[in-house]
């Protein structure tokens, strides 16, 4: 489906229904959301599966055609909770261990796999929680700087609440969709976070700014702003569509080229978080404006 003829569908569903209706799915979804995040939260500690870098651990990648259960059964004393595929080589990932077990490890490897050209990284679990603290930190004041500057744009509670809403649902159901895919938290899906509050940000003041200052029928102003905003949009997701499947694929053509795994963690939630953005702004954000600007008092106020 084109651009023009998905725009032209929402603009129909949109001129179609109440703003009270427009705003329930995406409540519904963002519930849901906070549901699966709940969950994970008390059944592991954590909303989301944490990745090495904040967990903690040691990675060794190997240049070897040994299949999985050979890897598995080599490092079996040792606690393995990954193995992965990264083109010709293998990416074995192992939980914090003692020292000693370190020691162990790597000492083996190059025993055994020194003709693997074998690559060894080690993160301590203390580090690791220091990143986790971070990381949240970065998530926070970005998402609290964001709303701060909204305010003072906008000046206006309700579109400045819409605004913040739609970001902050744009966030959560990306990390659900972390959460029931298994995906890693890692450095780069975490600037993937950050990345989706921009772009959500940058929709919801197209459509606000487009809604507000403007003159004219007020369907009207919404197909304007969604046709500009769509087509950023997608653009957005095209591209990003594209970085994914040479992060991910690339190697079924090349066989000497590695999957690269953060450019593909972080291009499949930004891609699932603009999907996501696209309900959210279109839906929810203008379900909210349509009924501010629908009030008596405010239709009042405009002229």
């Amino acid at each position: 489906m084109s651009t023009l003829n998905l725009v032209s569908a929402l603009d129909r569903y949109i001129r179609a229904h109440r703003p009270e209706q427009l705003v329930v799915p995406p409540l519904v979804v963002l519930a849901i959301a906070l549901v699966v995040l709940g969950g994970m939260f008390v059944s592991t500690g954590s909303p989301v599966r944490l990745g090495f870098e904040f967990e903690g651990g040691t990675m060794i990648t190997l240049a070897t055609d040994d299949s999985y259960e050979v890897l598995a059964a080599a490092f079996s004393e040792y606690p393995v909770i990954d193995l992965l595929d990264s083109g010709n080589r293998r990416m074995i990932k192992f939980g914090p261990m003692s020292e000693d077990e370190k020691r162990a490890l790597v000492t083996e490897v190059n025993s055994d796999y020194g003709y693997a050209t074998p690559e060894i990284k080690q993160m301590g679990a203390v580090y690791g929680a220091s990143l986790q603290k971070q990381a949240v930190k970065a998530i926070l004041i970005s998402f609290v700087l964001m709303a701060a500057i909204i305010f003072l744009i906008f000046r206006t509670f309700v579109p400045s609440v819409a605004v913040v809403l739609s970001a902050f649902s744009d966030i959560v159901i990306a990390a659900a969709f972390i959460a029931i895919t298994g995906i890693e938290l890692s450095l780069g899906t975490v600037a993937a976070l950050l990345m989706l509050i921009g772009y959500s940000v940058d929709s919801d003041i197209l459509l606000t700014t487009r809604l507000l200052k403007r003159r004219g029928n007020l369907d009207d102003k919404i197909r304007g702003a969604m046709t500009t905003g769509m087509t950023m949009t997608g653009t957005t997701l095209a591209a990003i569509t594209v970085m994914y499947l040479v992060a991910t694929y690339s190697y079924l053509i090349v066989p000497t080229f590695p999957q690269i795994s953060i450019i593909s963690d972080i291009a499949i939630v930004l891609i699932f978080g603009l999907v996501a953005d696209l309900m959210n702004t279109w839906m929810l954000n203008t379900g909210i404006l349509k009924w501010y600007l629908q009030k008596p008092k405010t239709r009042r106020n405009k002229r």
